[in-house]
């Protein structure tokens, strides 16, 4: 038996010690089903699956639980790669070393809604942090496009989404304080606040595990859902970040031309043939909207309250707009996300660059953001298309990797301490990457 499968058994026996049968699997298809994630979205990433495989999985109950499972894994000198829905990024959640996979989903309560912030374990779905938050009277200040992701998966994988154009990304003041645990052989949780906690967001893992977090309330305005559309794109790209702009700021403006609306789930306001147009605006914004969508050439088709309008539009927004089109065309289809004012002011170029290009288009302050979709050709094609966006003045941040790309040098530096022998994601967290970076993007 080789030095790692005793070790690997060792702490299984531990794990079943501390945490109890039921939270502990060896189990083939638990394991295999822990080693994937939103991979199969990425035709070049696809293509090289398998990458790992978890030797072991734990379901820790609460924040506690997780804190000991990371403890455990350091003891035993085993790879812990830890995940909530692993629906949002592409190898980012994959155990590339196999070892352990600590899936936090049933570590979900929500610990506490105060005013200006709610409390939760790393597990908790966003949808519920939401649910609870407007049962407060508040709301979050965002939350993922993929509103059943997990509080800790969004802050370690995810950047922004609904709520996004008033308050930009989640390291930008979402999070208030965290409780993470170190891959130091102790089951210590660590708080940490303000620019503190701020080191574990958006990094994978690699630099801490997340357990508890407390993110950022607002007072709960009256949201309302509109759906409008336009005879073509173009109508839709000039009055995207119109109405971006307004005051009070909606929390989310989306849009996309007939071929990738043709592709969403049927609904009587996404209309057959035109481009869809879709935002989450404050009520007294409706009138003001649709004199702007009127004055465009376009009609308003619905205006819908109530959170689950508000979370549809959300899983309209983002990635899955491509997502959808991946599904209903014959070949396979790639993404990039993209940002800059060349989206909507030279759009035809933008999608040019691949043939067959098609743009998904969100509203910021500052500029549009977006996914461009095309048929995918070759991984050297989608390189030189990234050049090629570039010189036309476009941010790109490319998904198809798995390495840490937002802040790598703070992540690699907090890492020589927090994960002195490399347990935490090992393969994710390249000190040396020179990519695209997430920041490209803003």
């Amino acid at each position: 038996m080789s030095d790692t499968a005793t070790r690997v058994l060792s702490l299984e026996d531990d794990l079943l010690d501390l945490l109890g049968p039921a939270a502990v699997s060896t189990e083939p298809r638990v394991r295999e089903r822990a080693s994937i994630d939103g991979s199969p979205m990425s035709p070049i990433i696809a293509a090289k699956l398998p990458l790992g495989l978890a030797d072991l999985v734990v379901f820790p109950a609460d924040a506690e639980q997780i804190a000991i499972a990371v403890a455990a894994a350091a003891r035993h000198g085993v790879p812990v790669t830890v995940r909530g829905k692993g629906t949002g990024n592409y190898g980012q959640a994959i155990p590339m070393h196999g070892g352990l996979v600590i899936d936090t989903t049933r570590a979900k309560a929500i610990v506490e809604v105060g005013d200006g912030y709610i409390t939760a374990e790393a597990g908790a779905p966003m949808v519920l942090l939401e649910q609870a938050a407007w049962a407060a009277g508040q709301a979050l200040w965002m939350y993922p496009s993929t509103a059943q992701s997990t509080l800790g998966g969004f802050l370690s994988g995810g950047s922004g989404g609904t709520g996004s154009i008033e308050h930009g990304s989640n390291d930008r003041g979402f999070v208030a304080a965290l409780d993470v645990v170190h891959a130091d052989g102790s089951a210590d949780i660590v708080h940490v606040e303000g620019d503190e906690a701020q080191k574990y967001v958006h990094n994978y893992g690699t630099a801490g595990v997340i357990v508890r977090a407390t993110v950022r309330l607002e007072p709960l305005r009256e949201w309302r859902g509109l759906w409008a559309s336009f005879p073509d794109f173009s109508g839709t790209l000039s009055v995207l970040q119109t109405i971006g702009n307004l005051d009070p700021t909606p929390r989310l403006v989306s849009g996309d031309g007939p071929e990738i609306a043709a592709a969403l789930p049927s609904d009587e306001a996404i209309p057959e043939g035109r481009s869809s147009l879709r935002a989450i605006i404050d009520a007294s914004l409706i009138d003001t909207v649709t004199a702007i969508v009127e004055g465009a050439g376009g009609r308003v088709e619905a205006v819908r309250e109530g959170p689950q309008a508000s979370i549809r539009l959300s899983m309209l927004s983002y990635n899955h707009p491509i997502e959808w089109y991946q599904k209903s065309q014959p070949h396979e289809v790639f993404h990039l996300e993209v940002a800059g004012m060349p989206l909507s002011e030279n759009v035809e170029a933008v999608e040019a660059v691949f043939p067959g290009g098609k743009l998904h288009i969100e509203s910021t302050k500052q500029h549009p953001i977006g996914m461009l979709a095309a048929p995918y050709v070759s991984e050297e094609e989608v390189y030189r298309g990234i050049a090629d966006l570039n010189a036309l003045g476009v941010g790109v941040h490319n998904p198809h990797q798995w390495n840490v790309d937002f802040n790598v040098e703070q992540t690699a530096e907090t890492a020589r301490v927090t994960d002195p022998n490399g347990l935490l994601n090992p393969g994710k967290l390249d000190p040396t990457y020179a990519g695209p970076r997430k920041g490209a993007i803003r």
